[in-house]
């Protein structure tokens, strides 16, 4: 059973696919909320961290579109603010964006079946998104670990071995084949939901089903 589920749910519980970035904005937004509501609804989640700076790259993209568009991108700061004050989360606009987490990914990818998943993403976005640090460097990452109680040191080395590596890549690729554009993306079977706004209809869609997947 994913670790991100209640006690209470069963393996036959319907699922939600959750692909998100570390460096997407929106994407700390459902990672903050995303588990407790998943629990609400006796939803399982499959964690599915991907790379969207390839993704952007593949549409034309040489960097996030709230960079490249100006007036956008001044307009989703402001969003954010309201957004993390409306969830109560807080926020500090990152001194780099979209910042580099190559490495939080792959500890991400290694640990998406494991029990400490959700509370490790929680922990990078926050540091990434309230915090300002660098979720790029090792020493961030450790940190991060540590402070969950984990043997950061095995579990980074893990992550950076050629078959984990070859993993992300792939879930990269995945992620492009099934026609995502954009982070938070949530599945639901094959049905698609694009954006924060949309984790509370994923979860509802899930409720309308009720299938297992």
């Amino acid at each position: 059973m994913n670790d991100a589920v209640s006690s209470s749910t069963t393996s036959f519980a319907p699922e939600i696919e959750f692909w998100f970035d570390f460096g997407s904005n929106y994407s700390y937004l459902s990672v903050m909320r995303i588990e407790a509501l998943a629990a609400a609804h006796g939803v399982r989640i499959r964690w599915r961290p991907f790379l969207l700076g390839p993704v952007f790259r593949d549409l034309g993209f040489t960097n996030s579109p709230f960079v490249l568009q100006k007036e956008k991108g001044a307009y989703v700061w402001k969003d954010m603010e309201r957004q993390c004050r409306k969830y109560g989360i807080p926020f500090m606009r990152p001194g780099t964006f979209p910042r580099a987490a190559l490495l939080a990914m792959r500890v991400a990818l290694l640990g998406a079946d494991r029990q400490w998943m959700a509370a490790y993403c929680r922990k990078i976005m926050q540091l990434n998104f309230a915090d300002d640090r660098d979720i790029g460097s090792a020493e961030v990452v450790s940190e991060a670990l540590e402070e969950l109680g984990l043997p950061a040191q095995q579990i980074i080395a893990d992550s950076q071995g050629d078959a984990n590596k070859l993993r992300l890549r792939e879930q990269t690729e995945t992620a492009a084949a099934r026609g995502i554009f954009g982070a938070p993306t949530f599945f639901v079977g094959e049905e698609m939901f694009w954006g924060n706004d949309r984790l509370d209809d994923a979860l509802e869609y899930c409720d309308s089903t009720g299938t297992a997947q």
